[in-house]
């Protein structure tokens, strides 16, 4: 069977984000959309963790189902639906992480998406990022100062089932490759904690076949998350994971490993991605070069002939993926 998955949303105690994000919504929209699994988003935020607590009930093994929609999950008695679509979605927890910080002289910003396999560690896992000083009651994604590889090795410790994926990498302001605040590598941006990072999500400016040209993602999975600040946004980019239907126990534990590249033939895994769904590149905002304001836009060949300086206003362009 195959299930659509987006894991990268947000709740109404994010910045910018539709106030009719929560719970029974983000559900309503999956379910109108065909998608199976979702994430929870935000749960280092107190009040919308409460709010998981409350609406929230687990039906298998790390995954959860709107409370009195156990047995429309499809999965009461461990069989995960066939077809998702009008079904009640499966919820997993997940959240995203902003790391501000220096690093070889330049200010660094990076996205995280967390993924953790049980309340009671997101709980541990909120208690450690308070004892680093982060601040988790002012945005549903936290601003932190831990650097990424710190962040890597706090989450671990916690769990070391959690996964960490960084967030849309090739945002110029906030990711992994970003132009602006990134890193050249995995290794630089993670260091020793590097060997953990077994996936990356796109981003909404690229596309797996883009991302296959980087050589260091040739041994991690690739995926694609919406990044939703709305219900009708849900689902713009998603990732399809085949789960064998001789499992009789879907969990989170289902979907870790699905993440985690395995040397195993795709044959004998119990569980894989089978293809992502794709937000046409293009359209998105950071896939040329450019100025917004300035109403400037160059393709990688005319930054390559015209240089990286804006004719309009003289500064530095933003790179594009």
């Amino acid at each position: 069977m195959r299930i659509i998955a987006d894991l990268h949303l947000h709740s109404k105690y994010s910045r910018a984000v539709s106030q009719e994000m929560v719970l029974p919504q983000i559900a309503t929209w999956a379910q109108k959309k065909g998608i199976g699994l979702v994430g929870t988003g935000d749960w280092t935020h107190p009040l919308w963790l409460r709010e998981i607590k409350a609406n929230l009930e687990e039906v298998a093994p790390g995954l959860y189902a709107l409370k009195g929609e156990s047995l429309r999950s499809g999965i009461k008695n461990f069989t995960p639906p066939r077809d998702s679509r009008g079904i009640s979605p499966l919820f997993i927890l997940a959240t995203e992480i902003s790391s501000i910080y220096s690093q070889g002289g330049r200010l660094r910003r990076i996205h995280s998406l967390i993924l953790a396999p049980s309340i009671e560690i997101v709980e541990k896992i909120n208690k450690a990022l308070v004892g680093r000083g982060a601040n988790l009651m002012s945005d549903g994604r936290p601003v932190t100062g831990i650097p990424a590889q710190e962040l890597v090795k706090l989450i671990l410790s916690v769990d070391e089932n959690s996964l960490i994926i960084p967030a849309h990498i090739w945002t110029p302001w906030f990711s992994l490759y970003g132009s602006e605040s990134g890193f050249d590598s995995i290794d630089e941006c993670f260091g020793e904690q590097a060997k953990f990072i077994y996936a990356i999500e796109t981003g909404l400016s690229s596309d797996p076949a883009m991302n296959w040209r980087i050589a260091e993602l040739d041994k991690r999975n690739i995926v694609s998350f919406s990044d939703a600040h709305s219900g009708p946004k849900l689902g713009r980019e998603a990732t399809v994971f085949e789960i064998s239907d001789e499992l009789g126990v879907m969990s989170y534990e289902t979907i870790r490993k699905a993440l985690t590249p395995n040397p195993k033939p795709i044959t004998h895994n119990q569980a894989r991605i089978a293809f992502t769904i794709e937000f046409h590149p293009e359209e998105g905002k950071y896939h040329y070069t450019g100025h917004r304001d300035c109403g400037v836009r160059q393709s990688p060949e005319e930054t390559k002939r015209l240089g990286e300086i804006c004719p309009v206003c003289g500064k530095h362009l933003t790179i594009g993926v």
